[in-house]
């Protein structure tokens, strides 16, 4: 309902700026003296540092909040260099403005578009875990393939034992399924997964056996894992973190809370995309659910 007022509003907003736009082109004067003129350009100036310093800040920070205030950046950059050129026009500065918004200030813009549609793009997508994702999972060649990205086919050849057309079409597979994606450099890297556990009565009636059994065994490693962690949670150091809570949160809420996790476990995943010393990889996981009764 709101996409639908949303997408009314902005297509009235269109149809009414159009006569306006027509109103101005035969009403404005061709020269108009102003006052407040330092004033205007020195804020906007400021009001474009404002963006950048904190574009950068939340960069720093791999925010995802960065996103609109890339745009807003790109916005005012662009507005920036229209102004510039059109009121440089007939003034001895007009060359100056020109390049200025050719050599900097346009492309510095496409730079931040491009840095925020890549932030938006390299959001895993949330999708619901399917038998095919089970065959990928529970296929030896496909997780030493994953684990072993980024990497080139050669180098994947080499480390498998397997020829490299072998792997050239399991990779190919991987990126059809969504799991790897090739570079322009030829390397291979792996992609991020957001899988939404799928409802049994949602399966199909032949695959509804495989997927329960599948999710029984995964929760049972869950289960073996933490106790195992449990076992030696002295022995992991600074490597070791844990955090138990209870909360009183309405659905939409605890969905709320679930994708703010997910941002802040991509953030982090894309903390440094190839292997940097004193790095370890490390299990995370989030479980959030209605206990018993009196169990907290």
């Amino acid at each position: 309902m709101i996409r639908k007022m949303l997408i009314v509003f902005l297509g009235g907003a269109a149809v009414c700026l159009a006569p306006w736009i027509v109103y101005l082109a035969h009403t404005l004067p061709q020269r108009f003296d102003t006052g407040q003129w330092r004033t205007a350009w020195v804020g906007f100036d400021v009001a474009l540092l404002c963006c950048f310093a904190g574009a950068a800040w939340l960069g720093l920070r791999r925010r995802r909040a960065a996103v609109p205030l890339l745009v807003a950046t790109a916005t005012l950059l662009c507005c920036d260099a229209w102004f510039d050129v059109l009121l440089d026009w007939t003034s001895p500065d007009r060359w100056t403005s020109v390049a200025l918004a050719a050599c900097a200030e346009v492309p510095i813009a496409a730079v931040l578009l491009v840095a925020a549609n890549r932030l938006l793009v390299d959001r895993p997508r949330e999708r619901t875990f399917t038998v095919r994702d089970i065959e990928v999972h529970t296929d030896p060649l496909a997780g030493r393939l994953l684990a072993a990205l980024p990497s080139t086919v050669d180098d994947l050849a080499r480390l498998t034992g397997q020829a490299g057309s072998e792997i050239a079409t399991r990779l190919g597979a991987l990126a059809a399924d969504g799991y790897a994606r090739k570079g322009r450099d030829g390397k291979w890297s792996a992609l991020p997964q957001y899988f939404r556990e799928p409802k049994l009565d949602e399966i199909d009636e032949p695959d509804r056996a495989r997927v329960a059994r599948y999710l029984d065994e995964k929760y049972d490693r869950e289960l073996r894992l933490l106790a195992w962690a449990a076992g030696h949670r002295a022995e992991f150091g600074p490597w070791g973190r844990a955090h138990r809570a209870a909360a009183r949160l309405t659905e939409p809420e605890l969905r709320r809370f679930a994708d703010d996790y997910r941002d802040l476990l991509t953030r982090h995943c894309q903390a440094h995309r190839h292997p940097v010393p004193g790095e370890r990889e490390v299990a995370v996981r989030f479980y959030a659910f209605p206990p018993p009764p009196g169990t907290l």
